[in-house]
């Protein structure tokens, strides 16, 4: 028999979020409030899509040899 597969989740925590892109929940809610996030609401638990964090990370990639200081 097989194990079942890991499944990958379509939506995390705040803090699981900040801790994923590596930023504190300052800058998250900030980001959040800019409407680069999208949250997903279920009663009083918000929650971040995976899907708009690594969007919002690939928006904001450098590429090689464009180092911004």
């Amino acid at each position: 028999m097989t194990a079942p597969q890991p499944v990958e989740p379509i939506c995390v925590r705040i803090n699981d979020a900040a801790r994923i892109i590596g930023i504190g929940r300052t800058k998250l809610y900030e980001l959040i409030a800019a409407g680069e996030l999208e949250t997903v609401k279920f009663g009083k638990a918000t929650r971040i899509t995976t899907a708009s964090l690594e969007e919002m990370v690939r928006r904001r990639r450098v590429p090689r040899g464009s180092c911004e200081q």
